[in-house]
């Protein structure tokens, strides 16, 4: 495993979930690593793009496509594709991860293997590429740097749909081939097209390599090798391995034809030969050194769709395959081995249909949005064993219900399987921090770590915090509120005179000398106001003052003398009849405007520290009905 430590992407969090912990492989077109996925706390395989390919348009958009396409192909021998997505300058796959090496490895570790462990690769290898097939997908380069093999005995295919994302990309117009050479149909090579029987080929490729430890061609450059796929035909693996069985000798020459309609018509096709090759094949001795079988996907418990895909097109070329030993001898009939043939291939297919027949797997049902102990109870009748994980907050899943399941809805899986369900715990809550006396900066740092943010800031009058400091939250500290909800942030406007023009002068002096105000400062002048009315203070309302700071007030002595009415200069003027206006101080401020109206009179609420009580009325008496009373709270 690669684990270099220099790589800028290990220690970093892709999209903010995927922490990258090392490198496990790099290639041509991207680098893989081994991540784990902080939201749902498990460790993932996460494929990183090389630049060059994310900073291409066409390449990005095709690949998302093609992530979508493989995320929804279900097969237990493909490697489950999670999550696309980009993050800056990084586009990236997430998917399944698991402990093991590639077929490369293997075969660089012990060369050629056994005919028998070659298929039982193999298989595995076909039931993926045909449930592909089957759903429309071409892999485009199937090698053994493609094919994982985990350490509980597992065979996966990897790489879906990549290559098709490469041939759409700008990468290509300066004719560059897609795929890896030593595996390339000759189509490939000469027109840059492949279907499904390109991937039958590069699997015979694979077969063979199996079987023999060495791909068919080897040259001095990339051409020379591309030159070979068209212009020759590869040899029977028995001409470097003698011991291969004839069947297996059959098999890759069907799958490599250099003409595509003489090769299996897709990989299910060719698996239904290779599950009947293997059922030919000697048993080998059990024991502790037996080989273990890699263990086949569900494909392979299935008989093919089609009629055609059961039979080995291009059987009746198996003499010209065949070494020497196994030549016509003479005076042998045509006519029996056409039988005798025949009769071989329907006891394979009778064989293949029990073998599929085998009602052993069964499909993940949909759970989701269900209540958990149902969904439990439903599982458990359809024969998995249930497990109940860790609930997990979502914001849009209700509390109870199944969130997630492992494996997924639609996987194909054994009878009996470990289904795992994860029930949503509902909208993650947060407390609201307490942020009091604190800078306004911090103030929205400490509720941004707290997963809230600031809706809108209001400032406030304060006398016992600094002026741009925080005083409060609405909601208030400690209450519990939906992670990624907003908030109000109270800011303190320091220490501000109180508006109090307009009230009488003893209620005036009585409210600031409550306040600690300094008092002793009055000025009388004429003036139209009843007597004793503040009509100015200094400084004025609003302004910002020091504690126990001195206000100033402007007081009316009243009018000149000689000062009358309207109405009693004016005989057009009705004289107003006078009433006593109610004295509402001290009552509450809803309560006292309610009383004033309905005694005839015009209200108008002035706020001065915000109290619910009445601190201040003007005038008070007697005045005409209907006046206006001013109140102050």
């Amino acid at each position: 495993m690669d684990t270099t430590l220099t790589d800028p992407l290990v220690g970093h969090t892709l999209d903010g979930r995927y922490r990258v912990e090392s490198r496990i492989a790099r290639g041509g077109m991207a680098s893989v690593y081994l991540a784990l996925d902080v939201r749902l706390d498990r460790l993932v395989a996460v494929k990183v793009m090389h630049r060059s390919l994310a900073e291409d348009p066409q390449f990005v958009r095709r690949f998302i496509g093609e992530a979508k396409s493989v995320a929804s192909l279900s097969h237990p021998n493909v490697v489950q594709v999670f999550d696309q997505g980009t993050d800056g300058d990084h586009v990236y796959l997430s998917m399944e991860y698991f402990p093991g090496r590639t077929l490369r490895d293997v075969l660089r570790e012990r060369g050629r293997l056994p005919a028998r462990e070659a298929l039982e690769i193999m298989i595995p290898v076909l039931a993926a590429l045909g449930a592909a097939h089957q759903a429309g997908m071409v892999h485009r380069d199937v090698k053994p740097e493609n094919v994982l093999l985990t350490e509980d005995g597992r065979v996966k295919v990897v790489d879906f749909g990549l290559a098709r994302a490469i041939e759409a990309s700008n990468q290509t117009k300066s004719g560059m081939m897609i795929g890896t050479i030593g595996y390339m149909s000759p189509e490939q090579v000469t027109s840059g097209t492949a279907d499904v029987r390109a991937d039958v080929y590069a699997a015979g490729i694979v077969l063979f390599e199996l079987l023999t430890g060495h791909q068919p061609y080897e040259g001095e450059s990339p051409m020379s090798i591309a030159y070979r796929h068209v212009h020759d035909s590869v040899p029977a693996p028995s001409t470097l391995a003698p011991e291969t069985p004839p069947a297996l000798d059959a098999l890759v020459l069907s799958a490599t034809a250099k003409e595509p309609d003489r090769r299996p018509a897709d990989a299910a096709a060719m698996l239904v030969a290779a599950v009947e090759a293997h059922r030919g094949l000697p048993r080998e001795k059990t024991g502790p050194h037996a080989a273990q079988p890699y263990q086949t996907g569900a494909y392979a418990t299935r008989p093919p769709a089609a009629p055609a895909h059961t039979m080995v097109q291009p059987s009746l070329d198996l003499p010209a395959a065949e070494p020497p030993a196994a030549r016509v001898r003479k005076g042998f009939r045509p006519v029996w081995f056409v039988v005798g043939l025949a009769v071989v291939m329907l006891a394979g297919i009778a064989f293949s249909g029990w073998y599929f027949a085998q009602d052993r797997y069964t499909i993940v049902p949909d759970l989701l949005n269900q209540d958990v102990k149902q969904a439990e109870q439903s599982a458990r009748r359809q024969g998995f064993d249930v497990r109940i994980g860790e609930a997990r907050f979502d914001a849009k899943v209700p509390k109870g219900m199944v969130l997630e399941t492992q494996p997924g809805q639609g996987a194909e899986v054994e009878k009996g399987s470990v289904l795992t369900l994860f029930a949503s715990d509902g909208p993650e809550t947060v407390v609201v921090p307490k942020v009091e006396n604190l800078s306004e900066a911090d103030a929205r740092l400490k509720i941004s770590e707290a997963g809230l943010s600031v809706s809108r800031v209001r400032k406030s009058a304060n006398d016992k915090i600094a002026r741009g400091s925080a005083v409060r939250t609405e909601p208030e500290v400690g209450k519990r509120v939906r992670k990624g909800s907003s908030i109000i942030l109270v800011i303190s406007a320091g220490l501000l005179a109180p508006d109090v023009t307009g009230m009488m002068r003893d209620q005036a002096e009585q409210f600031l000398t409550g306040k600690g105000f300094t008092g002793g400062c009055v000025n009388e002048v004429i003036d139209d106001n009843p007597v004793g009315t503040v009509i100015a203070q200094d400084p004025a309302g609003g302004s910002e003052v020091e504690p126990a700071g001195r206000i100033c007030l402007t007081v009316s002595r009243g009018p000149e003398q000689g000062w009358k009415w309207p109405w009693e200069t004016d005989d057009s003027i009705a004289t107003p009849d006078f009433v006593v206006v109610p004295d509402v101080r001290f009552k509450d401020v809803k309560d006292a405007e309610r009383e004033l109206k309905a005694a005839g009179f015009s209200v108008k609420v002035k706020k001065v520290v915000g109290s619910r009580r009445v601190i201040g009325q003007n005038p008070l008496g007697q005045v005409p009905m209907g006046s206006r009373i001013t109140i102050w709270h």
